[in-house]
């Protein structure tokens, strides 16, 4: 399902014309983004959590080279969905 098939799928349900859909759902990306590279969770009860996780230093390989490099400790974003919604999805 694309952003497209969602704001679609919006839009039709609950009678709100599209660039309106497609304005709020940019808009909440926008905040989840912004919440995160701030260091902020973002956390959706009954949905899931948008977080923030640290991937430690770790020393890897450049196999073309033959040579070690070293991959800094850095954050990556994550969603951890709710057990609600695991429950829902495997059933």
């Amino acid at each position: 399902m694309t952003k497209a098939d969602i704001v679609s799928e919006i839009a039709r349900s609950t009678g709100i014309d599209r660039s309106t859909v497609l304005a709020s759902i940019e808009s909440f990306m926008s905040v989840v983004k912004n919440a995160l590279s701030e260091g902020e969770n973002v956390y959706l009860r009954g949905f899931g959590s948008f977080i923030i996780k640290t991937r430690a230093q770790k020393i890897a390989r450049n196999i073309s080279k033959n040579t070690t490099i070293v991959i800094p400790e850095h954050n990556i974003p994550a969603f951890k969905p709710a057990k609600v919604f695991l429950n829902s999805v495997a059933k």
